[in-house]
């Protein structure tokens, strides 16, 4: 049954991903089995253009916790995250892609490490990439880049799994392709933030939806903008007399 007030809301964007959707959910139905934490998934359908909503749409009659958003046309994964996020009705709420690369069986361990470090966000690093050679070098420079003109310090913004307490993702408005600065984000705004290192897997079906170029110009253009905001975000501390 659907939990009135779940725990844990689960968050996976999806663009034409027929084949992986039934394997991701029963990859997350086994990762949380016996698990103190009642939980509900939030599928965002980006205006796949397959089956994958029709695949969504039969999987609810057997994964009644399974809700399904979808949006009119593509918008992109900032905007399919952003509405999981907003959907989401769990204290806590863990996001991850939906092409199988990330491991679901991580989000037991990543509350832990949550609890375990009184953290309000913990974010995925991963190891043994299955990408190609030229893929983890491009990661590895843009990482280095982002960092230097954020002035924050994050391993990997390009993983998708994260898990966050739903308050610190409340305080936090997106704009296209800020999704990947979201732990710099939900730093600025006084939250806890820490890194674990995390399981990754290579595609078996389908093929990326984000290309080399398409990344590395806009996440730029991003950097200088949230550079921007951290410059000038308010910081004070203020108290009544009485």
């Amino acid at each position: 049954m659907m939990p009135e007030q779940p725990h844990l809301s689960v968050v996976f964007p999806v663009y034409n991903e027929e084949e992986n959707i039934p394997v991701l959910l029963e990859e997350i139905a086994a990762a949380l089995r016996g698990t103190p934490w009642a939980y509900e998934m939030i599928a965002v359908d980006d205006g796949s253009n397959d089956r994958s909503l029709a695949v969504l749409r039969e999987s609810r009659e057997k994964t009644p916790n399974l809700r399904v958003l979808t949006f009119e046309k593509n918008s992109g994964q900032t905007a399919a995250l952003d509405a999981g996020w907003r959907a989401a009705r769990g204290r806590f709420v863990v996001s991850l892609d939906a092409d199988l690369q990330n491991d679901p069986a991580d989000i037991p361990r990543m509350m832990k490490r949550l609890e375990e470090m009184h953290a309000d966000m913990v974010i995925g690093v991963r190891v043994n990439r299955q990408d190609t050679w030229a893929r983890k070098m491009q990661s590895r420079i843009g990482n280095g880049v982002r960092n230097w003109i954020t002035g924050d310090r994050i391993t990997d913004t390009g993983c998708s799994l994260k898990l966050l307490r739903r308050e610190a993702i409340e305080r936090v408005r997106l704009f296209t392709g800020m999704h990947r600065f979201l732990p710099t984000l939900v730093r600025l705004q006084g939250y806890k933030v820490v890194e674990m290192p995390v399981n990754h897997r290579s595609r078996k079906f389908g093929v990326s939806k984000y290309g080399a170029m398409n990344r590395a110009m806009r996440g730029l253009v991003d950097c200088f903008a949230v550079r921007w905001m951290r410059k000038r975000m308010l910081n004070y501390k203020v108290t009544e007399e009485s």
